[in-house]
């Protein structure tokens, strides 16, 4: 389990109402192994095993399964979303993967205070467009959205991956500023 300072969230969570079971403590063992913490988005789950296989299983499908995606654009979705909703957690983990995923120790920072000013390719541009309008705008998303994102060499089936990352970080985002969620001081100093 992971190495807590301070309470993962602001919420008084029974320890394991499901308990995880030995997969689920692996997989916190491996991360753990991996990055040399438990992120915290994973340790607020660790409290019911049901929970913690849904996150996880989502979670590893979007960011890590097949797609036309590259696993960058995918943490770029994230960081724009997370912009879009202020979500501390999310800016501070993401950030960090896009930066390391990128190379660049500016890119992340960038993404997060303002997209338009990082310099992407126009595919990349036209995602992050469609991922920001679909958080502040979703009522107005329609087909004229959708052109834009095949002009600019997105498919269809990109088009619905674009979408899934950007619904699954605006639920990951609302969960977060529920509990107060807090990011691992490790993110901060990630690919600097």
């Amino acid at each position: 389990m992971p190495r807590q300072r301070q309470p993962v969230v602001a919420l008084k969570l029974p320890k394991s109402e499901v308990p995880l079971d030995e997969r689920q403590k692996k997989y916190l063992a491996v991360c753990d192994e991996k990055l040399g913490f438990v992120p915290n988005v994973l340790a607020a789950y660790a409290w019911h095993g049901e929970k913690f296989a849904g996150f996880t299983t989502m979670y590893n499908e979007l960011m890590l399964g097949d797609s036309g995606l590259s696993k960058l654009e995918r943490e770029m979705i994230a960081v724009t979303v997370s912009s879009a909703n202020h979500c501390h957690y999310c800016l501070a983990a993401h950030g960090a993967a896009v930066r390391q995923l990128s190379g660049d120790p500016k890119l992340g920072e960038q993404i997060a205070h303002n997209w338009r000013a990082a310099r992407l390719t126009r595919k990349q541009r036209a995602m992050l467009d469609f991922a920001w309008a679909l958080t502040r705008r979703p009522d107005e998303i329609d087909e004229a959205d959708r052109a834009a994102l095949r002009k600019a060499g997105w498919s269809d089936r990109d088009i619905w991956d674009i979408a899934a990352v950007a619904a699954f970080f605006n639920m990951t985002n609302r969960m977060s500023a529920a509990t107060d969620m807090r990011p691992n001081d490790e993110y901060h100093a990630m690919a600097r």
